[in-house]
């Protein structure tokens, strides 16, 4: 056996592995009741995955190493000789984290019992593919974030899909009259997968092609729309399938039926990989070519310079993230679904939520993908205002849409002890931890006190230079942004809101602080990220201290529209609620005929006949 052999299988060993456990622990997770037997069996599949995936992982470093070598070393000094190219080699660095991973995984599929386990146990799954995506051709792609962006969803993805269906028709002795809705929970965790591979597999053919004709007159455009034309057929069948077969049967039918009825997931994730194998070993239209003389803002972003900001570039200039128009699509399209299922049922649901949610989704895609993320990668003015978007304005439309009370209000409670959607909801909602979190003064302590904790620490150099850390600090920002707002002015469960007075406070204590912030940072003249901003080789625009006052300018400025509706949004609930207290404090009197009226009265009476009588 070839050495080139032994990488390709030990690869294979650990990729099978790693979706093993992760489809385990997602059928704990979310499709299993707490107790059935089933768990136990999918917590031993977790388990030997997880063996598995260290086994596979440390014997593909090892043969990647030898591969790397062209020749093997004395035995004696294999593995010294293995962790020192280890420690200094990018790619073999990557291997030891997937490796790291595996054995966390594995202790911690130890102790698999819960759901809530479960969940916690997939948290090395995530930063083992979050290495993979960056290993192999995408790394070295042109446009090296959309690439490892895409390699990254599409791992996920096809992990996903892989590992809960053959869980699936593992546990087929064990699940009883559970068969059929857990193929219906199944299911759709299969369905999203295979979305996530289908936009991820576009996107890294994408930009493997120099023009939209090479998809019909290459045969790697050819081979990307069959696999294409077979994904979309193979999530078009999963959905009629669980649409349309599933609920008809009966629990006997689908058991008798089984293996059957997972044949047609099975059979279209086979013809997907055939075709996926087949375009991994195709040559792309665009080969893969090292720049010659890259430019400083190449060093530093993986771009060119973008042109000189004016209003037609912040908004025509567009650079696609994936992960993050991935997760706001489906946001849209489950926010409208849950609409659509209160609407059928005959609920009602304000129209003006649903317009803000939307208004708030394509703000975020604008801020994800458009101007302020393109020219956040160069300047500090543009980081800023992409921040002060993320964190003031877009969880102010966000927040109005009440996502987590429509959720609650439309997705289907469960019976069995199993956890769903509303359930995880439920618990994350309802958790010391988010309660803690959601406090209106914590999270008005979290609004203005990351801004230090960011800007004046690694981490802002982190975000600017790592695109991982990019994405965590979106999320960090817009979830800060919500529970602030939310905790003020919001209606969606979770904190304990104050009396409006000091709601006011709040907001404006808060406000205040991000204005002294802002002119702090206006003052400044020592240049933050100095070997980020400092070196970009700009041609155009103020030089870079200038630039990072303008961004103070900016956090200053930025927030005093945000603070005036939210201000307005007290008032307005405030007016409300006093609105609603005086109607139900009428309703009682009508009930009781002013018996609380009159018994004021009549202590007042009382008290003036008692003051008469010490005046005598």
């Amino acid at each position: 056996m070839t050495v080139e052999t032994l990488v390709t299988l030990s690869a294979a060993a650990r990729d099978l592995s790693i979706a093993a456990t992760t489809g385990a622990l997602l059928v704990i997770a979310g499709v299993l009741p707490a107790g059935h037997r089933a768990v136990g069996r999918a917590s031993l599949i977790a388990r030997l995955g997880s063996i598995g995936w260290v086994l596979g992982a440390f014997a593909h470093s090892m043969a990647t190493y030898a591969s790397i070598r062209g020749t093997l070393p004395d035995a004696s000094r294999f593995v010294e000789e293995w962790w020192s190219y280890s420690m200094s080699v990018d790619l073999l660095q990557a291997y030891l984290q997937v490796l790291g991973a595996g054995l966390v995984a594995s202790v911690l599929c130890t102790l698999v019992r819960t759901p809530a386990f479960a969940a916690w146990s997939l948290v090395p799954v995530a930063w083992a593919l979050a290495w993979l995506a960056q290993t192999g051709h995408a790394a070295g792609a042109a446009d090296h974030h959309l690439a490892t962006s895409a390699m990254f969803l599409h791992l996920v993805g096809a992990t996903v899909w892989t590992g809960v269906i053959g869980v699936m028709l593992a546990l087929r002795g064990v699940l009883g009259t559970l068969a059929k809705d857990a193929m219906i929970r199944a299911s759709r965790m299969a369905i999203w997968a295979a979305a996530a591979v289908v936009v991820s597999g576009l996107a890294n053919g994408w930009i493997r092609l120099s023009a939209v004709s090479d998809l019909w007159t290459t045969p790697y455009g050819r081979l990307l729309l069959l696999k294409t034309g077979l994904m979309v057929v193979a999530i078009s069948l999963a959905v009629l399938h669980r649409r349309v077969a599933l609920p008809r049967l009966s629990e006997r039918d689908v058991a008798s039926r089984f293996w059957r009825l997972m044949m047609v997931d099975v059979g279209a994730l086979v013809a997907v990989m055939g075709v996926a194998a087949v375009l991994a070993s195709t040559a792309p239209p665009v080969p893969i070519v090292a720049l010659e003389e890259p430019s400083p803002a190449y060093q530093l972003t993986g771009y060119e310079l973008p042109p000189a900001p004016s209003f037609a570039n912040w908004i025509g200039l567009w650079r696609l993230e994936i992960i993050a128009a991935f997760v706001l699509a489906a946001l849209a399209v489950v926010y409208v679904l849950g609409v659509t299922r209160l609407r059928r049922r005959g609920d009602a649901w304000p129209w003006h939520r649903t317009a803000s949610w939307m208004a708030g989704i394509v703000l975020m895609v604008w801020i994800t993908q458009g101007g302020p993320t393109v020219y956040g990668m160069t300047t500090f003015s543009g980081h800023m205002l992409e921040h002060m978007l993320l964190v003031m304005v877009a969880p102010l439309a966000l927040t109005f849409g009440a996502p987590i009370t429509l959720a609650l209000r439309a997705l289907p409670p469960r019976g069995d002890g199993s956890m769903g959607p509303r359930e995880w909801i439920r618990t994350v909602v309802e958790s010391r931890w988010m309660r803690f979190w959601a406090h209106p003064i914590v999270a008005a302590v979290s609004f203005a006190g990351f801004l230090i904790v960011f800007y004046y620490s690694p981490l802002f150099e982190l975000a600017l230079r790592n695109h991982a850390g990019h994405l965590w600090m979106t999320l960090h920002f817009t979830v800060v942004g919500y529970l602030f707002v939310n905790a003020l002015v919001g209606i969606d469960p979770g904190p304990t809101r104050p009396g409006y007075p000091l709601r006011i406070v709040l907001l404006f204590a808060t406000m205040a602080f991000h204005a002294f912030f802002g002119v702090a940072i206006m003052m400044s003249t020592v240049l933050l990220a100095p070997t980020y901003f400092g070196l970009m080789g700009r041609d155009w625009g103020p030089d870079a201290i200038t630039d990072q006052q303008y961004g103070g300018g900016i956090a200053w400025g930025i927030g005093e529209l945000p603070v005036v509706a939210l201000a307005i949004g007290i008032i307005v609930a405030w007016r409300r609620a006093d609105a609603k207290e005086t109607r139900r404090r009428d309703r009682k009197a009508d009930r009781d005929d002013d018996a609380e009226l009159r018994a004021y009265n009549a202590m007042l009476a009382a008290t003036a006949e008692e003051d008469a009588r010490t005046e005598r």
